[in-house]
Parts: C-alpha cells; structure tokens; sequence
C-alpha cells in the first residue's frame, strides 16, 4: 500500500515552534528586558542622588504644598478634627462629597498613619 504524501514542515516553522516550546527568549524579549533596566537604573540613581542631598541632578517634585491647596486626606483630617467626640462616616461623605471608596482609601491612610483613631466602627476621631 502507498504511503500518504505529508506536507513538507519548513524550517521557520521548526524554529518558531523550539522557540516558543523551550522559552528561548527572542530579540524583542531582550531588547524589552534591557530598557526596563535601564528605567530601574535611572530610578536609582535620582533616588540616591536625592539621598546623598544632590537635589540639583534630581528631578523636581511637584507639590502643592507651598500653594496653600489642600489635598482630599488634609480635608477629612480637619473635619474629623473639628469634631468633637467623634464623627461618622456618612457625616464625613456629606461634609466633603467625596466618593465612598476614595473616602474609605484616606480614612485608612489616617488610620495607618496614626493620625486618627476608631472610636467604633464607623466612627472616627483624633
């Protein structure tokens, strides 16, 4: 009985299929690799020029703190400051109208920080 003729396999298909079944890294594959390294080394050396007190080869950081703008975690701070005995959250969500999860976030943030404290649950004070 004849054998059955079997398409010929090309040689980049060969290649291509060791390739992906060995996890032989590509060209692309390296070339990312060495530019997330060379990001991660450029991070570090503004980070320790920051450190070692060089601030002229750090970049600025851009703050708002000398502008007298309060951010969302200094306004929530002064309402439950301004609270005596305490304050709720839902009296906190009136006050400011921030959102329930970016409200949730800063209160953990104070509560981490140390900057306020539950008194029960749901009701914070400083």
């Amino acid at each position: 009985m004849p054998r059955k003729k079997r398409k010929p396999v090309s040689f980049d298909a060969m290649v291509k299929y060791f390739i992906r079944y060995y996890e032989i890294p590509t060209k692309p594959d390296i070339d990312a690799i060495l530019e997330r390294m060379d990001r991660l080394e450029k991070l570090i050396r503004v980070n320790t020029a920051v450190q070692a007190g060089d601030a002229g080869s750090a970049r600025p950081r851009k703050t708002d703190k000398g502008s007298g703008a309060a951010t969302a975690s200094d306004r929530v701070f002064d309402i439950i400051r301004q609270a005596q005995g305490g304050i709720r959250f839902s009296e906190i969500r009136d006050k400011t109208g921030f959102e329930e999860k970016k409200l949730r976030n800063i209160i953990y943030r104070l509560h981490s920080m140390g900057r306020i404290k539950r008194l029960e649950r749901g009701i914070y004070a400083i």
